[in-house]
């Protein structure tokens, strides 16, 4: 059975009809709506990671929360912003996280990041491309070295014994085999699977082809797959595809999507970093009409996992309703 978990943005303001006006209002809901997640049968709670935004940003200490109050609850990212992060200080956290979660539920997306309200702002944190290297690359370098950091690989010289090099603690074992990366691209996906990491395909992606953007996500897990097998890594990756998904089901949720389910039924497509790029449409609508639409949805039925954005603006009870019809109504469309 495909696993469903909620992706949240993490997003808080003091404006109108907001009920996160404070990132403390906001980080309390986090961790309030996984706990109530976990309850009504929702597999996994993930948040987005934005820096110089009134968004979540460091993760680990809202995931470690959420761990000490949950026991079969998947906790990730989707996605952490590689260009921004100290490579071994990030795996001495996410060992620590891990560890305090016990039985594997750490799923960690990482990636190169998204379009910033800020530029360039990986600067600030002290991380500057080398030259002739630019801001990508410089994110799979630091990726590389957390991969070996979380690996067990020794990289600092002990006091005693010169000679002998000293591994980051803790070390979590196995939780190299649950970290994802964000992928907007087929060949970005192929790369994935050289890494032997999970593929969490992107809300977006960097490809025009004329199809729609469920057909042309689940051509990219194909290629993943694919490369995955050439690559001859001797486990079974995971796929994740994350979908807007919002049941109408009382008053409040016609209130604030009712409308829009005539209106969003279609892809986007776009410019973005200069490059064209698709978007996924929203499913909007009685339960009933979504989970026939979604059983359509090509890449839904390929993935292990979706993720489902949820608004966290409109608060813990708002999602928790639509989370617990999701599972309900919705959930047994997506595929086995």
């Amino acid at each position: 059975m495909t696993k469903i978990g909620f992706l949240s943005f993490g997003h808080w303001a003091d404006v109108p009809g907001s009920r996160t006006p404070t990132a403390s209002d906001m980080l309390h809901q986090a961790i309030d709506l996984a706990v109530g997640a976990e309850e009504v049968g929702v597999d996994g709670a993930f948040f987005r990671v934005h820096h110089f935004a009134q968004q979540q940003a460091s993760p680990f200490p809202l995931l470690s929360a959420i761990a000490s109050r949950t026991s079969t609850l998947e906790l990730g990212t989707g996605v952490i912003d590689m260009r921004y992060e100290n490579p071994l200080y990030m795996a001495e956290n996410a060992a620590m996280t891990d560890l305090i979660a016990g039985n594997e539920r750490l799923q960690l997306g990482i990636s190169r990041g998204s379009p910033e309200t800020v530029i360039r702002g990986f600067r600030n944190f002290g991380y500057t491309p080398a030259e002739g290297q630019d801001d990508a690359a410089m994110a799979r370098e630091h990726t590389a070295e957390f991969l070996r950091a979380i690996e067990g690989e020794g990289f600092a010289r002990n006091a005693q014994n010169p000679a002998q090099l000293d591994p980051i603690q803790p070390q979590s074992p196995g939780l190299r085999r649950r970290i994802w990366w964000g992928a907007g691209s087929e060949a970005t996906a192929r790369w994935t699977a050289q890494q032997g990491m999970n593929l969490m395909s992107s809300t977006l992606l960097f490809e025009e082809k004329g199809i729609p953007f469920d057909q042309l996500q689940a051509q990219q897990i194909e290629i993943f797959r694919d490369e995955w097998k050439a690559a001859g890594h001797d486990w079974t990756p995971r796929v994740s595809v994350s979908r807007s998904i919002i049941p109408v089901i009382d008053r409040e949720s016609n209130y604030y999507f009712g409308l829009r389910a005539q209106a969003e039924g279609q892809d986007q497509v776009g410019y973005l970093d200069n490059s064209i790029a698709r978007f996924g449409r929203s499913y909007i609508g009685s339960p009933e009409k979504i989970a026939e639409e979604i059983a359509q949805d090509a890449a839904v039925q390929e993935a292990d996992t979706v993720l489902i954005t949820v608004p966290n603006q409109l608060g813990v009870d708002f999602n928790l309703r639509s989370l617990e019809s999701i599972v309900k109504d919705i959930k047994p469309a997506m595929g086995n």
